[in-house]
């Protein structure tokens, strides 16, 4: 599981931008935790930039 930051720091662009993919569907699928943080799945995020790469051919 990735946090956030993470992932941020993999696809580099900014945390607004992430969480206005996340708050409008278009983003990883994410998991919430109880504890309020959120994490994403490595295949999860893999396969949402697959998307891209399958768009851009």
């Amino acid at each position: 599981m990735l946090t956030i930051a993470e992932v941020l720091d993999e696809i580099d662009v900014p945390k607004s931008t992430f969480y206005r993919w996340l708050n409008t569907g278009r983003g990883p699928k994410s998991l919430k935790l109880p504890n309020g943080k959120r994490k994403i799945r490595r295949r999860d995020l893999d396969a949402w930039l697959a998307t891209f790469e399958n768009s851009a051919a």
